[in-house]
């Protein structure tokens, strides 16, 4: 494919026209096929939660309390009233997504169990009964966006709304008063007895930002330009948004100490340009900022430069034995080795050795009590729900639609990338958290609304394709 190719393929390239013709011929029975679908996968993922949270107290307790199933109530009620609200405002929605986030949530949910028995936690001062009330929070916010918003187009009206949006988001924690800083990072809103990572739902409005941007400017940025060494490098007048999203990101690596935030809007931005110019020279730009800027922090400022040392060199006393060195990391990585392949059982390991095994290395929990076999469950599970994200993208037939639910499930995808490559050493430790599987109200109930934009988008485009197809 040539470095200026075509971003976007017509929808009759995209769109699986067999499927949209078995749906034409017979649109209820297909709609009801795919929630009936839906409906014993959801089913198939609730039994998997109880059985781990029935594992979770044999194992670490050795006995079997009925009581604990009150953990299951509202996570069963709430996505099968989800599930009756797709059957009514969104009927043509993709079946998949929707039991697969249900399931990483809820496998989530047992094991910040296990981490409460081990800290001997009850009632609200435990984590897993907070999960359990931030994903019913998250869960109607969820099913509002899904039912108030009808259409992903009238969207791309509000694209600079959108954009001024997630800069006040990104930059309200430095707000004297109300933004707090939690360990050297300063992410948070303290409001009262509520805190809030503004942050998590800015990568909402930004990918919604991109999307809009990037169609109404997708021709200057794909075309013009001057080729050199094979690639073709926009105009300088045309690097303008990408110069000032490695600023917004350095901006915020700088002022809120937080280098997994700045790497994924960054990331975001790169992929949505390059989806919709197909230029390379994007990426290369990209990166190359990227790598000047974090180049340039780490000499400037000692906590950039004390990460990557933790990363390269975990086991020298050095950075082992230093304040927020790698202690934690190395304690990550024995959770682990301890679970080989098949795991030491949940609810019969340590993973409370490892400091906030609950947030940033929930996964390395995970990972010590389910092993290499249930850590690639995991990631599976992640690989569908990212994979039906970008389904919905290519399979669009308006750009927008297409280029955002490309965004948002690429936001999931690098999260996730971050996260994991950090506790298992692919990269510096970032502080991000694992997408519905890690303890915090903020994260959970971005991802939930991003999981209702795009099966949103997913209803809009059956329906749109079976209406293309019914006039041809």
């Amino acid at each position: 494919m040539s470095d200026s190719a075509p971003a976007v393929q017509s929808s009759t390239e995209l769109t699986d026209t067999a499927a949209i013709r078995v749906a034409v011929k017979d649109p209820p029975r297909v709609r009801t096929r795919a929630r009936r679908v839906e409906a014993w996968l959801l089913l198939f993922a609730l039994l998997i939660v109880a059985f781990s949270i029935t594992l979770v107290e044999l194992g670490a307790l050795g006995s079997l309390n009925v009581q604990i199933f009150v953990l299951m109530l509202p996570l069963s009620v709430l996505v099968i009233g989800y599930h009756i609200l797709l059957r009514i405002f969104a009927s043509n929605a993709d079946p998949i997504m929707l039991p697969t986030a249900t399931l990483i949530n809820g496998i989530g949910i047992a094991f910040l169990y296990r981490i409460d028995i081990a800290r001997d936690l009850s009632g609200w001062s435990s984590l897993s009964v907070r999960q359990v009330a931030w994903t019913a929070i998250a869960l109607i916010a969820s099913a509002i966006v899904l039912v108030a918003i009808r259409s992903h187009r009238p969207l791309q009206r509000y694209t600079y709304i959108f954009g001024l949006l997630a800069v006040l988001l990104l930059l309200s924690p430095l707000i004297p008063g109300i933004g707090v800083e939690v360990s050297g990072a300063r992410l948070w809103l303290q409001i009262g007895p509520f805190s809030i990572q503004p942050g998590e739902f800015a990568k909402i409005a930004l990918a919604i930002f991109f999307a809009g941007y990037l169609v109404a400017r997708r021709d200057s940025l794909s075309v013009v330009g001057k080729k050199v060494l094979g690639f073709t490098f926009p105009r300088l007048r045309d690097t303008g948004p990408i110069l000032v999203f490695w600023a917004l990101s350095m901006l915020i690596l700088v002022s809120q100490r937080d280098l997994g935030t700045s790497l994924l809007y960054f990331g975001l931005f790169l992929v949505m340009i390059y989806v919709a110019t197909n230029r390379s020279s994007w990426i290369v730009i990209g990166l190359v900022l990227f790598a000047a800027g974090a180049l340039i922090a780490s000499r400037l400022f000692s906590y950039v430069g004390d990460r990557i040392g933790a990363w390269l060199h975990p086991f020298d006393s050095q950075w082992y034995d230093a304040w927020g060195g790698s202690y934690q990391l190395v304690q990550g990585l024995f959770g682990f080795a301890a679970g080989g392949f098949i795991g030491t059982g949940l609810g019969q390991g340590m993973p409370n050795l490892t400091p906030k095994v609950e947030n940033d290395f929930i996964f390395s929990g995970l990972g010590e009590e389910l092993g290499l076999v249930g850590v690639f469950a995991l990631l599976c599970m992640y690989l569908i729900l990212v994979s039906r994200g970008l389904r919905i993208g290519f399979t669009g037939q308006d750009d927008f639609g297409r280029l955002l639910a490309v965004g948002l499930s690429f936001t999931i995808a690098l999260q996730c990338f971050i996260v994991i490559g950090g506790i298992t050493r692919v990269i510096p430790m970032t502080g991000l958290t694992t997408p519905f599987l890690a303890a915090g109200g903020s994260s959970l109930m971005a991802n939930w609304i991003i999981i209702g934009i795009l099966l949103r988008i997913s209803d809009s485009v059956r329906s749109e394709a079976r209406e293309v197809a019914e006039r041809e």
